[in-house]
């Protein structure tokens, strides 16, 4: 349970008011550049005239992560994203000084996204990280960040969140999508340290980085204004599918040996165990050995590269709970002919996914079969 705090207020920025009923763009001063200039990140604030929750709604923590920025701007310029109450701090670019080098790290080399809650003496990603901490998440009562996998990966789109805080819970089951990964997050993580602080935050992966796709945006756009039914601050119905997957534990299927990947699934694909998930092939096409899934899973993250080394990861899978049937979650995909099925097939045109051989199905025993690594809790380019 997040534990009770006072919230810094919402109507006061840098000495300028900001009424009910209105909406601001405002700048905070984060750091300065090699040239002695003022780094200032754009924020858009909009109040409704009644009290309620603040919630902030934040990308490009990573400055190359730049889907939830595409989200974002739609929908800050939605004109009939009208509030009943509350308040909501729209942030495009957490990140300024990585968006700029179209780079996930900051010029220090540091991970803002491990330097949470920060330091105002510490380096320049601690420093960030705590007037982030200090101006944005102390006047929020709830938190989603949005972001997408690591360079040459891609993110079927899901939602992260520890599932042991109620409020978590409440906002992650909200936000509509068909997969939640279960966990706190990395240590010095921006959702892990906001939760901590009492500010109950969810994270989003989906897509790829340096890209604004139209169905990862669509996703997020969607959830945050799921969000904001849930908690009664904005009108009209969520929009979700009928199901939703928690999961628990996740890995990493790797490759044992070097070679260029023939691509059997696609990132989101509903898949059972033994299930073939790529074959590793010479340059010259001769296969080599085919990756297995070891068990029944989503395919929460690929690689985008078909050339690989030993040890490099292919897919991230996510473990389907206990009595949760491949064969019907498809359905219900199909079913509802909704979004998650066309971003499926959005994902997959990064990739060429095929149909594996008869042959090398039939080989299944006779090849070693490629390595995944120990399961844990959910990973990923967060």
């Amino acid at each position: 349970m997040s534990k009770p705090r006072k919230r810094k207020p919402i109507d006061q920025w840098n000495g300028e008011s900001i009424p009910a009923g209105t909406s601001r763009d405002v700048k905070l001063a984060v750091s300065e550049s090699y040239s002695s200039m003022t780094v200032k990140i754009p924020i858009h604030i909009r109040r409704a005239a009644e009290e309620g929750p603040v919630v902030f709604v934040t990308a490009a923590l990573h400055g190359d992560e730049i889907n939830g920025t595409g989200a974002i701007r739609e929908l800050i310029q939605d004109a009939n994203l009208h509030l009943l109450r509350g308040s909501v701090i729209f942030v495009p670019v957490l990140n300024l000084l990585a968006f700029d080098r179209h780079s996930r790290y900051l010029p220090d080399r540091r991970d803002l996204n491990r330097s949470f809650p920060g330091s105002s003496s510490g380096s320049l990603a601690s420093r960030m990280a705590r007037i982030i901490f200090d101006e944005i998440v102390s006047r929020c009562d709830y938190g989603i960040d949005l972001h997408t996998a690591s360079v040459r990966r891609t993110n079927y789109p899901n939602v992260r969140g520890d599932m042991t805080n109620p409020e978590v819970r409440r906002l992650a089951q909200a936000f509509g999508s068909e997969i939640i990964m279960n966990g706190k997050g990395p240590q010095g993580a921006f959702r892990r340290e906001a939760c901590a602080s009492g500010c109950p935050t969810i994270i989003m992966e989906g897509g790829e980085v340096w890209k604004v796709e139209p169905g990862i945006v669509e996703s997020a756009a969607r959830g945050v204004r799921n969000v904001l039914r849930d908690l009664q601050m904005l009108d009209g119905k969520a929009e979700s599918p009928d199901y939703q997957v928690v999961v628990d534990k996740s890995t990493w299927v790797r490759a044992e040996r070097g070679g260029f990947l023939k691509f059997h699934v696609k990132p989101g694909d509903i898949i059972e165990k033994d299930q073939p998930l790529a074959t590793n092939t010479t340059l010259l096409g001769r296969e080599r050995s085919m990756l297995y899934s070891p068990f029944d899973a989503v395919v929460i993250g690929m690689t985008t590269l078909p050339a690989i080394s030993p040890g490099e990861p292919i897919c991230n899978l996510g473990m389907l709970p206990e009595g949760t049937k491949p064969s019907q979650i498809r359905r219900y995909r199909r079913e509802e002919d909704g979004l998650e099925g066309q971003v499926v097939e959005e994902l997959s045109t990064n990739l060429i996914v095929v149909e594996p051989t008869e042959e090398s199905s039939l080989h299944h025993h006779k090849h070693n079969v490629d390595s995944y690594s120990e399961l844990g809790e959910t990973t990923s380019a967060e």
